[in-house]
């Protein structure tokens, strides 16, 4: 299916959103590479529907959302992969995604993983580049968070912490708690800008967006491994009760 010329790029966003950016425009490689199969083409309006509904726990036969991901076009250079399943820090799922970022950046020069909670529910970010994992860090609330920080701080980090008057580099062990709650609250919001610094953010595509090619939804090992059940072609509505059924329902 080709893009047609009225399909143009908007903000890609739900209450939950996770995604994988890399700064290449070879969709087919991005998608062997990380495992991704069966893909289908899919419109900017209908993944805006899809990555809504994963955000909200997933379609039929996509349980927790974890089964499929939409994979973008080349935009403005990036091919972004979003879904769940690219959670960099879930627990199931955060090694595997630093080792898949890892891989990317060898080939790719770079990759970045990202969470945000849109409704000041958190952030994480994770960067590698050359094959090297230069940082990752969460936070979400959770006391788990400081098990997951790698590398050094990200100069946007620092530049946060200085604005606050605190110190740009720290020891999650000892920091005061007064700190490390206004470094929390602050934190919670950095992932838009930091992907938007460093490359590119699926929250602030716009019709101006450079596009080449055409974006799908694929398959991810979460599905494949298991080969029962109805394939997670179809949406549900995000709130049950009002009966709209999305594209592709059958």
């Amino acid at each position: 299916m080709r893009r047609s010329a009225d399909d143009l790029p908007r903000v890609l966003a739900t209450c939950w959103l996770y995604w994988i950016a890399v700064p290449t425009g070879d969709q087919a490689g991005v998608m062997e590479m990380m495992g991704l199969v069966e893909p289908r083409p899919v419109t900017f309006a209908e993944a805006e529907e899809i990555i809504d509904d994963d955000g909200h726990g997933g379609a039929e036969g996509s349980p927790d959302g974890m089964a499929r991901v939409y994979v973008s076009p080349e935009l403005d250079g990036w091919t972004l992969i979003i879904g769940p399943w690219c959670d960099p820090c879930d627990v199931e799922r955060s090694d595997e995604v630093l080792r898949m970022c890892r891989d990317l950046s060898v080939r790719y020069g770079q990759a970045q993983a990202y969470y945000y909670g849109t409704q000041h529910d958190g952030s994480a970010w994770l960067v590698a580049q050359d094959g090297v994992v230069l940082r990752r860090y969460c936070e979400t609330g959770d006391g788990e968070n400081a098990h997951l920080t790698l590398g050094e701080p990200l100069p946007v980090e620092r530049a946060h912490r200085e604005q606050l008057g605190l110190p740009t580099v720290w020891d999650e062990a000892t920091e005061s708690d007064e700190d490390e709650d206004e470094w929390k609250w602050a934190a919670f919001d950095l992932t838009p800008e930091i992907a938007a610094a460093l490359g590119i953010s699926p929250l602030q595509l716009t019709a101006e967006t450079r596009v080449v090619g055409t974006g799908v939804i694929a398959l991810t090992p979460n599905a494949t491994e298991v080969q029962v059940g109805p394939r997670p072609w179809s949406l549900r509505p995000t709130c049950p009760s009002d009966g709209i059924p999305g594209p592709w329902s059958r």
